[in-house]
């Protein structure tokens, strides 16, 4: 299984919109936004789908948007990022910005409209999710950020939600020794709201941290 396609059109309406976006648009990527980060990470971070003026326009997950700010701050904050800032001088992606242990992926790759994929759109981008995680060994920790993206995961793993039901800072074990996450999403609403304080998502990550830094049980 590929764990990316770049030239991936499987859903048609997600096909058309990104070719009107990028009729509008000249210079936005438009196009599946492939992960990123490291090769062989022990974090791996599970978004939505990219956003029109984020990932979309720089290529990068969480990148130009305001999801990312918190997210790239908090990960530089942890050790899993070389520095806090997303974007570089121009508004693009900062090629200064290195992950560290850590990789970022969306459960769709590409643009939906008004930021809502259907379920039909999850599920034709699940096979990539679900090679991506298959690539994993034992002791990775997954984050979802949101309940798509919680749902997309278990999917991948072909396990029922009933068993794992999403809620912030929750932790779930999930097959071949992988631990699962939950965080809300952090989302400009939800942070704007204070559904999710910079507080409760560092939260989650010191919890993250402490696992990772826990030898293995065989």
């Amino acid at each position: 299984m590929k764990t990316f396609d770049p030239n991936c059109r499987r859903c048609p309406r997600l096909a058309i919109f990104l070719d009107t976006v990028k009729a509008d648009h000249p210079d936005y990527f438009c196009r599946p936004v492939p992960p990123f980060g490291a090769d062989s990470p022990r974090l791996l971070i599970v978004g939505l789908a990219p956003g029109l003026n984020g990932a979309n326009r720089t290529g990068r997950p969480f990148t130009g948007d305001h999801a990312g700010t918190l997210l790239y701050s908090t990960l530089h904050h942890f050790g899993f990022a070389t520095c806090s800032e997303p974007l570089d001088a121009a508004g693009w992606a900062n090629p200064e910005l290195i992950l560290q242990d850590c990789r970022i992926t969306n459960a769709v790759k590409c643009l939906p409209p008004a930021n809502k994929p259907e379920t039909t759109e999850v599920v034709a981008c699940n096979d990539y999710l679900a090679a991506e995680l298959a690539a994993m060994p034992r002791g990775t920790v997954v984050l979802a950020l949101g309940n798509v993206a919680h749902a997309a995961v278990l999917r991948a793993f072909k396990l029922k939600a009933k068993a794992h039901v999403f809620a912030h800072a929750a932790r779930h074990e999930l097959p071949g020794g992988i631990a699962l996450y939950d965080s809300y999403h952090c989302s400009r609403y939800n942070t704007q709201t204070r559904r999710l304080t910079e507080a409760m998502f560092h939260a989650v990550f010191a919890s993250i941290q402490e696992e990772l830094s826990c030898p293995m049980s065989t």
